[in-house]
């Protein structure tokens, strides 16, 4: 897909993936809708895109029916939309026998259900556009799931299992589904993680280089975007020899819920 002239709606466009991909879209040529809970930082996204005309910003909350109808009207307004971008994420790291259930609910409401209903309400419109896509921002623990983010990975898992059975569902129909499984990155949700980093000794991406190889595989139409590296090595031990994952976390386990004790 060519981006040049085409219209893009990114949630959770105020911070992190959203904003730099935002910048990266815009510096491509397209249109983009900054969708987000915070006006504020939505209009601070738009000012620092390289063509800030070329940004409308929509404060929205897309675990709303209201939130979903504000996107869904300035979409109709546009008369199409040719790329949808299910970035909004929420991620709250606790043991799972003291993680409360709102906290619980909160991360599968912005994680899964609400872009699998925005999706919907907004088929129409890329179907309009001829030639369209949707992406969707997961997690490499949608992969592999890591002690203290128990509820977080389950949603990224279920995250990109509706990927693959939409992608498919929607194979011949003109709109393709790309899902994409960032490592860690430097946002404002993973400066949360605190001792939980130095434990499974994550390794951070800039938001700015995670969100070009976005860019890039939106231009290729890949159905999916992994890291390379050791990542990708780590991921392919996950689907054969799951128990060396599981010996190998241990020690790190072990570290991470101490963080949670008291």
């Amino acid at each position: 897909m060519r981006l040049d002239g085409k219209i893009a709606l990114i949630t959770g466009a105020g911070s992190g993936i959203g904003r730099a991909l935002a910048a990266e879209l815009c510096e491509r040529r397209a249109l983009v809708i900054l969708a987000g809970r915070r006006l504020d930082v939505l209009q601070e996204s738009q000012a620092r895109l390289p063509y800030p005309e070329r940004g409308i910003v929509v404060d929205a909350d897309i675990t709303s029916p209201r939130g979903r109808d504000l996107l869904l009207r300035r979409v109709e307004g546009l008369g199409r939309l040719d790329l949808l971008v299910n970035n909004a994420g929420l991620v709250t790291p606790a043991r799972f026998e003291t993680e409360t259930p709102e906290a619980r609910r909160a991360m599968m409401d912005t994680n899964l259900l609400a872009p699998m209903d925005l999706t919907q309400a907004l088929l129409p419109w890329l179907r309009a556009a001829g030639r369209a896509r949707v992406v969707n921002v997961g997690s490499l623990f949608g992969d592999i799931a890591f002690p203290c983010f128990a509820s977080y990975s389950a949603s990224k898992f279920a995250l990109r299992g509706w990927s693959d059975a939409l992608r498919r569902e929607l194979a011949g129909s003109g709109i393709g589904v790309t899902y994409v499984a960032p490592r860690a990155t430097r946002t404002p949700a993973a400066e949360g993680f605190g001792t939980l980093t130095e434990a499974f000794s994550m390794r951070f991406d800039a938001p700015e280089r995670v969100a070009r190889r976005i860019a890039a595989a939106i231009e290729a139409d890949r159905a999916q975007l992994y890291p390379g590296g050791g990542e990708r090595l780590f991921l392919l031990v996950q689907r054969l020899l799951p128990g060396l994952i599981d010996r190998g976390l241990r020690r790190a386990t072990r570290q991470a819920l101490a963080a949670f004790k008291g």
